[in-house]
C-alpha cells in the first residue's frame, strides 16, 4: 500500500479540493447554498477527523463524499 505524506494542512486541503467541490455542488442541488468548500473542510477537521490518526486520503475522501449533507449543513447553526 502506498500512504501519502502531505507537508502541510494547505497541501491536503488541495488535493482533497476536488471531493470538496463535489460535496459543494451536492449541496447546492438540495437548496443548501450557503456552504462553500472551505466550511466542508472545517466540518470535517473539526467534528470527523480530529480524534482520528492515520487516515488515508482515501478514507477521506470517502468521508466527504459519504456524510449526510444534512449533517454538514446543520453543523452551521453549531458554529453562530
Amino acid at each position: 500500500m502506498n500512504s501519502e505524506k502531505f507537508e502541510s494542512l494547505e497541501e491536503l486541503y488541495q488535493r482533497l479540493l476536488p471531493a470538496l467541490r463535489t460535496k459543494k455542488k451536492e449541496m447546492i442541488r438540495e437548496k443548501m447554498i450557503y456552504v462553500n468548500e472551505l466550511f466542508i473542510w472545517k466540518y470535517f477537521c473539526k467534528n470527523v477527523w480530529s480524534e482520528k490518526q492515520a487516515l488515508t486520503l482515501g478514507e477521506m475522501v470517502n468521508d466527504i463524499l459519504n456524510t449526510d449533507n444534512f449533517t454538514i449543513y446543520n453543523s452551521r447553526k453549531e458554529e453562530e
